[in-house]
């Protein structure tokens, strides 16, 4: 016999087996590109890799609400006295005492600075008025920031033909990993 005879069918029994291995393991074989069967124009295929291991990778998400945050506190206040009835009032009394006081050509003196003296002692008496505590709400706009822990990927190791390799996605691909295979001349 010829050797390319036996060839044919060792070539058919070990591509039937490899199907069947893909079908023991529970997974089926990887869909083929869409368009025709076997390699694409890029010449890439699709195959199966065992997943070694998966890390989450975390990272803080940020979070910030306005509002207002409103308190009591208290306020002392005070009353406004009335100035112009006391200083016209004081004034009076100052120049009608200063008149008493003062003979002659003293008199018209005593009298302007009695006046001017109750005028300012008036004015001292009434413009202390009454002072008193009050409570008042004061409110004041407040951000408040909140942060969360999430996971915004994984780190995944996973083995193909014997060769181990490390990629991050965006999620937890379980047991097994799709991968593409091109394969292209090494200049």
């Amino acid at each position: 016999m010829n050797n390319k005879m036996l060839l044919i069918p060792l070539l058919a029994l070990t591509v039937m087996s490899t199907g069947a291995m893909a079908q023991q393991d529970g997974y089926p074989p990887p869909p083929p590109p869409q368009g025709a069967p076997g390699p694409g124009p890029d010449n890439a295929h699709y195959a199966w890799a065992d997943v070694l291991r998966v890390d989450p990778v975390y990272g803080v998400a940020r979070t910030s609400t306005p509002s207002t945050q409103c308190y009591d506190q208290q306020v002392v206040q005070q009353t406004p006295g009335n100035k112009g009835v006391g200083t016209v009032l004081g004034a009076v009394v100052g120049g009608v005492l200063g008149s008493t006081i003062g003979h002659g050509r003293g008199n018209t003196a005593a009298i302007v600075g009695g006046a001017v003296a109750g005028g300012a002692v008036g004015n001292s008496v009434s413009s202390g008025g009454q002072t008193y505590t009050s409570n008042q709400t004061v409110c004041q706009p407040v951000t408040q920031v909140s942060e969360q822990r999430q996971i915004i990927g994984y780190d995944v190791e996973y083995r193909y033909h014997g060769d181990v390799y490390m990629s991050r996605l965006s999620y937890d691909p379980g047991e097994r990993l799709r991968v593409r295979v091109s394969v292209s001349p090494a200049d």
